[in-house]
């Protein structure tokens, strides 16, 4: 079934509407928040699109200006709060997400579909690198998880660095795998070669020639 189409489709605003429902907020306040909850693992947090994004769920009807605060001589701030139609559309849109898996095309994915044409020495050399970048960010994503859970955080309330830190330890397993596969053969790596000015693998010249021998 097709993904409803909403006014709001940013997932910053999906983010908003979730720290709306603890209580009203003013959008400096929701990006520093997001940020201090590390929520900028979940959401690409830039104060300007935060901003914008408000405007948006405003135009929506999603949320409304709650009142306004003054800290010493700085300008006014707008306090924004849920409406209920706000409310309901952030549960159904929610609830859509978890329920359906959307299809997503991130760039390891696709530069991965090429990997053989590194060639076995540098897809290794590569591939170490990542492997080493991917400890860095999952030892400081356990450190963020650690601090923010020893902040008597509940659990829930941080999941998604649970789920961040399993796909990224089970990303970086799959490149060791692979490393070690390439090392001790397992994975054949077919030769390429030059036939008729252009470049082709080994088993596709073959297969190429076998469909010359059929016509």
């Amino acid at each position: 079934m097709a993904a409803r189409k909403r006014p709001v489709s940013n997932l910053l605003g999906l983010a908003v509407l979730g720290l709306l429902l603890e209580q009203p907020m003013h959008p400096y306040e929701m990006a520093t928040t997001l940020r201090e909850r590390d929520k900028d693992t979940s959401f690409k947090i830039k104060t300007g699109s935060l901003y914008d994004v408000v405007e948006s769920l405003v135009r929506a009807g999603w949320i409304a200006e709650h009142s306004t605060e003054r800290a010493g001589r700085r300008p006014e701030r707008k306090v924004y709060a849920h409406t209920e139609l706000g409310r309901k559309e952030f549960m159904s849109w929610l609830d859509e997400l978890v329920r359906t898996p959307v299809k997503e095309y991130p760039s390891f994915l696709a530069a991965v579909s090429y990997l053989g044409a590194l060639g076995p020495e540098r897809a290794v050399l590569a591939l170490r690198e990542r492997i080493a970048r991917l400890d860095e960010e999952i030892d400081q994503a356990r450190q963020a998880q650690a601090e923010v859970l020893g902040q008597q955080t509940p659990r829930l309330f941080v999941i998604e660095l649970e789920y961040a830190l399993t796909m990224a330890e089970a990303e970086r397993n799959w490149a060791r795998r692979i490393v070690g596969e390439i090392q001790d053969g397992t994975l054949t790596w077919p030769a390429l070669t030059t036939k008729d000015g252009r470049q082709v693998w080994t088993d596709q010249e073959e297969q190429e020639e076998r469909e010359g021998l059929q016509a």
